[in-house]
């Protein structure tokens, strides 16, 4: 579903994305792992076109996005969904007008129609009754399951989750990979998260895909992961102070 060839981008002299490839097969949760700032979120703004590369491809069912004019390009962008790593909800809306807000924007459905999908969304991400509340009034674990309930409204083919478990305790961010993974399997769309929550990457990852020095190092199933031998996987993924990565010693804090 997408493909991602030779992607490039730098922001003035940093490069962020080089060369990057990467395959994403219809129906699956691919997970993309790597330290803070190394450039995740900065592929996902590429992929659903927030983003123009310097250089590369992002085909989304063959078609290159990169060369769409805007009009073409929200076009495309109404088959994905996106949970946004702070949620993003707009506060002065109540629920069920944050949840409705790309149907009533997008579509020509009745206000009982968007209604009722609010709803089924709703009730799909365990929220039900909750449509007159303000963002105000949500805790970050109920934010999350709001903007993930947006996310689905549309019934997208593509979901794209940044940082899913980022800013709620150990327990909802359970409670979110279990969503996430219920999802999937009841709806059937094609996912990318971005984390580096090992924990969630283990649970809800199809294969897990690791960015680093802007290109794609290493890819595969999580066990496979769980096995690498590659030294800088090896060292992320367990979370030991010292190896390649972090070769530079002034890392370290002196006592």
């Amino acid at each position: 579903m997408i493909e991602i060839k030779n992607l490039s981008k730098s922001f003035h002299s940093h490069k962020v994305l080089d060369q990057l490839n990467l395959t994403i097969q219809t129906g699956e949760t691919m997970v993309v792992i790597g330290r803070s700032g190394v450039g995740k979120t900065v592929l996902l703004k590429n992929i659903i076109g927030l983003l123009k590369p310097d250089s590369g491809q992002v085909l989304i069912d063959g078609q290159d996005i990169t060369k769409l004019e805007d009009k073409e390009l929200d076009k495309i962008r109404l088959k994905f969904g996106m949970l946004f790593q702070g949620s993003a909800l707009f506060d002065s809306l109540t629920v069920r007008e944050n949840v409705g807000f790309s149907l009533r924007e997008h579509t020509r459905q009745t206000d009982e129609q968007v209604d009722q999908r609010v709803k089924e969304a709703l009730d799909l991400v365990g929220l039900a009754g909750i449509e007159t509340l303000m963002p105000a009034e949500l805790s970050g674990g109920m934010k999350k399951r709001v903007g993930l309930a947006r996310a689905i409204c549309m019934r997208p083919d593509i979901t794209l989750y940044d940082e899913p478990t980022t800013g709620v305790d150990p327990i909802m961010a359970a409670a979110t990979n279990e969503l996430i993974t219920k999802l999937h399997d009841r709806l059937k769309i094609t996912a990318i998260a971005v984390t580096h929550d090992m924990t969630s990457a283990y649970k809800i990852a199809d294969r897990i895909a690791m960015l680093y020095n802007g290109k794609i190092i290493a890819i595969g199933t999580p066990q496979q992961i769980k096995k690498t031998t590659d030294p800088v996987v090896h060292q992320f993924i367990t979370g030991e102070a010292w190896g390649p990565i972090t070769r530079n010693k002034s890392f370290y804090v002196k006592d």
